[in-house]
Formats: C-alpha cells, sequence, structure tokens
C-alpha cells in the first residue's frame, strides 16, 4: 500500500480553488460582492485609524504618567524574571546546580585535604630530607662564597629565607654598579 504508483488525488479545496467562481455568479452578485469588498476596505481603513488615534491617546497618558519605553521595559523584565522564577522547570533546575555546587564544593574540599596530606607525607620521606640536605649545603657553600657565613645553619625555610635575601642583595648591587660607574665619571 506504501508503493503505490498511483497518482496523488487533489483535495476538494484544491478543486473548489481551481474554480472559476466568474462565470457562476451573476452580475448583480458580482456588484453586491464589489460593493462589499469596498465597503470591508473601508471599516478596515476606519479600523486602522481608530487604532492609531488610541495608540496615540496611549502614549499621551504614559507620558503623563511619567511612564517611559524604560520603565515599561523594566516592568516587563520584572514580570517575566518572576514568571521564569516560579515555573517549575526553574525551580527544579535551581536545586540541581545548588545540589551540584554542594558536592562540588565537598569534592573540592576533600581534594585539598588530600593533597595537603600527600605533602605531609612527602616531606617526611627521605627524597625530600635529601632534598632539603643538598638545598642547605648549596645555601652554605653560596653564603660561604658572599661571605655571610657568620649565620648558624637552620630550618629549611629560614635557609630558603636567607637564600632568597643573598640573591636579592646580589641583584641589588648588581643593578646599582652601573650607577656607580656614571658617578665615578
Amino acid at each position: 500500500d506504501l508503493l503505490d504508483t498511483q497518482p496523488l488525488q487533489e483535495t476538494d479545496e484544491e478543486l473548489v480553488a481551481d474554480i472559476d467562481y466568474t462565470e457562476i455568479i451573476s452580475e448583480e452578485e458580482k456588484e453586491e460582492l464589489k460593493n462589499e469588498l469596498v465597503k470591508l476596505e473601508d471599516e478596515i481603513v476606519t479600523l486602522r485609524q481608530v487604532l492609531a488615534a488610541k495608540e496615540k491617546h496611549l502614549a499621551e497618558i504614559k507620558h503623563k504618567l511619567g511612564v517611559s519605553m524604560m520603565n515599561e521595559l523594566k516592568q516587563n523584565f520584572s514580570r517575566s524574571w518572576h514568571d521564569v522564577q516560579t515555573h517549575s522547570a526553574y525551580k527544579k533546575t535551581q536545586e540541581t546546580l545548588s545540589q551540584a555546587g554542594m558536592k562540588a564544593s565537598a569534592a573540592i574540599t576533600n581534594v585539598g585535604s588530600a593533597i595537603g596530606k600527600k605533602l605531609g607525607d612527602m616531606r617526611n620521606s627521605p627524597t625530600f630530607k635529601s632534598f632539603e640536605e643538598r638545598v642547605e649545603n648549596t645555601v652554605t657553600t653560596l653564603k660561604a662564597k658572599v661571605g655571610t657565613t657568620n649565620q648558624p645553619q637552620g630550618s629549611f625555610e629560614e635557609v630558603l629565607s636567607s637564600t632568597a635575601h643573598a640573591s636579592a642583595q646580589s641583584s641589588l648591587a648588581g643593578s646599582l654598579l652601573p650607577e656607580a660607574e656614571e658617578e665615578i665619571q
């Protein structure tokens, strides 16, 4: 049945549209229809004029009340936003996003705790201790070369701090040398 090769039959509406009414109706009916057509067109023009006059009157009243286009847009937006917020789909989405946010926050907290624990474990590992000793030895060597060996060897943080301080002083001294040369000349 689906593969019938017969051409599609025209619908009744298509048949009606193909009929030429000018041959079926009398001259008297044609005149009546022409008169009715003119009346309808006149009524449409009148209705458009009335609508334009009412829209103008509406605009004048709004102007007198201080209602501007911006105020109307704000009111429409507020009304629309209220409608959206009270819609059940919005509420479900809001609840879902809230739950997702809480779960994401909990996951981030767990990851942060795990990283903190791992770093704490790593700091106590033999590898880190070896690294710490190497840095301390390097700092001691640098201090000896810079000439500030009179300070006692401290904790890892103190060593890093003093290294940073020594590095800052050496870069400061390097930046002052060109100025010192200019003063000498």
